[in-house]
């Protein structure tokens, strides 16, 4: 099999099937399991479907506008090199960096979220035990191969998949009278439970908002096919094909469970409030499964759960791999971290990586629910940072192929609703952004704590950029200087 590679020597060995599989493995998780539960029991199911709607349609322009630049230059680490070549070196390198820090503590929220879960069944076993095994998995599918990576999240995603899928039709079949199952018996599945009490919207402008930031939360991970895009098998065909499989994919998937848990378990159940990992039992998906009558339904998404905090984390070191050796290989970065092996695989990176992963043996030595917290508080905001990179770096690439006599018809994938889709975008997640920890002015004395763990990623964002802008006397690229061709496949 001949096997070609991009221009920073990465193989391109991924295909369609591995792509949408990368992204669906990097948004549906604990997102999804645990906290839509909370999602409707603050803002109504009404107003959780909404939330997901308007976050969906941000999503969907995200996707689109990363699916244009990628499709026509396909590079690994694609935000840092999109910021740099698109809009000024020092926008790519805070983007590079900041989603390096989002993913890298991502993959060590995850890791201590599995230490947790695996409590459920060894509570007796050291927290540090599990994380330092799961490290250890993860590690070894990505210093394998990106096929070997590849192919692990492809099997992870489709045990998700499975059970959402399995989900859906039970929902259903509970909903119609098909299925009855155990429910009680005041709460027919239907409308009657949909509008409960103040339902189907609970809360006003407040509770849409906190139920936005979550929505937003869960489907971070989308970005992946951008990241990944430097090892597609031609990308120009596999990357639009697998922007649209996912978004779809995965609007159906939340939206239609969103619907279901709202028409079977009424906003006001206590159980719908519990998010933690040690609250598996509570899971909406598990609480509906055991009103059809899954009498195991409890330790069946136990290991749904664990499978999703693997594939989260397994995608997260992945991605945060090829950011820190993309900046090495320009300059933004340790030389030596850009070094690949005969693979073709940035081992040096990954172990880098990795060792900051290790953070997730904090939870053993300290409070583990309470690190464990504080480490996905402070890395939510650079998610969000990330998004917005992406639509300003789509409308200064649009600009710029078209200043420099590019032609609409000749993009491999053109993005729709230019450029109010981006614009869009940069609107709504500004917002969310901006009211995420809202609440913290709410009471007699400010959460200062909670405030500096939830937006310390803006000023860090700030002081990369702007540090690098004067040390190294960068400008905004101008649109006849932008870079479009190296890279290109």
């Amino acid at each position: 099999m001949n096997t070609s590679y991009g221009e920073n020597g990465l193989r391109r060995e991924l295909k369609a099937r591995h792509l949408s599989m990368i992204a669906i493995g990097g948004s549906i998780g604990t997102g999804l399991f645990l906290a839509s539960g909370a999602t409707v029991a603050t803002a109504g199911p009404g107003t959780a479907l909404l939330a997901y709607g308007i976050i969906g349609l941000m999503v969907y322009f995200l996707m689109t506008s990363l699916g244009e630049m990628a499709a026509y230059l396909p590079v690994s680490g694609s935000f840092q090199v999109y910021g740099s070549r698109f809009v000024d070196p020092a926008f790519g390198f805070a983007l590079g960096w900041n989603y390096w820090f989002s993913w890298a503590v991502t993959v060590a929220v995850e890791l201590a979220a599995a230490a947790i879960i695996m409590g459920y069944w060894f509570p007796g076993v050291p927290g540090l035990v599990w994380s330092a095994a799961f490290l250890g998995v993860v590690f070894l599918f990505n210093y394998i191969s990106v096929k070997g990576f590849g192919e692990s999240e492809y099997w992870f995603s489709l045990l998700k998949v499975i059970t959402i899928i399995a989900f859906i039709v039970t929902g259903t079949l509970m909903i119609f009278g098909i299925m009855h199952g155990d429910r009680p018996a005041a709460f027919e599945p239907g409308l009657a439970v949909f509008e409960t009490g103040d339902a189907p919207f609970v809360g006003g402008l407040p509770a849409f908002i906190s139920a936005a930031m979550v929505v937003g939360f869960s489907f971070m991970g989308t970005e992946l096919i951008g990241v990944a895009a430097g090892e597609s098998a031609d990308p120009a065909k596999t990357i639009p094909r697998a922007v649209k499989q996912v978004f779809w994919r995965i609007l159906m998937f939340y939206v239609l469970a969103i619907l279901i848990i709202g028409l079977i378990l009424p906003y006001n159940d206590p159980s719908l409030l519990k998010t933690g990992m040690e609250d598996v039992g509570a899971s909406p998906f598990t609480l509906v499964f055991k009103r059809a009558g899954f009498a195991l339904a409890a330790g069946m998404m136990n290991t749904v759960i664990l499978t999703a905090i693997l594939s989260a984390g397994n995608s997260g070191l992945y991605a945060s791999t090829r950011m820190l050796h993309n900046m090495a290989l320009h300059g933004m970065a340790p030389r030596w971290l850009g070094k690949l092996s005969a693979g073709g695989v940035p081992r040096r990176a990954l172990i880098a990586t990795t060792v900051v992963a290790s953070l997730c043996f904090l939870t053993s030595l300290v409070d583990e629910k309470g690190v464990y917290l504080w480490l996905l508080n402070a890395s939510g905001m650079t998610g969000f940072i990330a998004w917005l990179g992406i639509a300003v770096c789509h409308i200064r690439f649009r600009r710029a192929y078209l200043h420099q006599g590019g032609e609409l018809h000749e993009l491999p994938y053109r993005a729709r609703w230019f450029p109010l889709g981006p614009l869009l975008a940069f609107g709504i997640c500004m917002v969310v952004m901006l009211g995420q920890n809202y609440g913290a002015f709410g009471g007699e004395h400010v959460d200062w704590m909670g405030l500096t763990a939830t937006y310390i990623g803006i000023p860090l964002f700030l002081v990369f950029w702007l540090g690098y802008k004067w040390r190294h006397r960068t400008r905004v690229v101008a649109l006849h200087e932008v870079d479009l061709v190296t890279g290109r496949v």
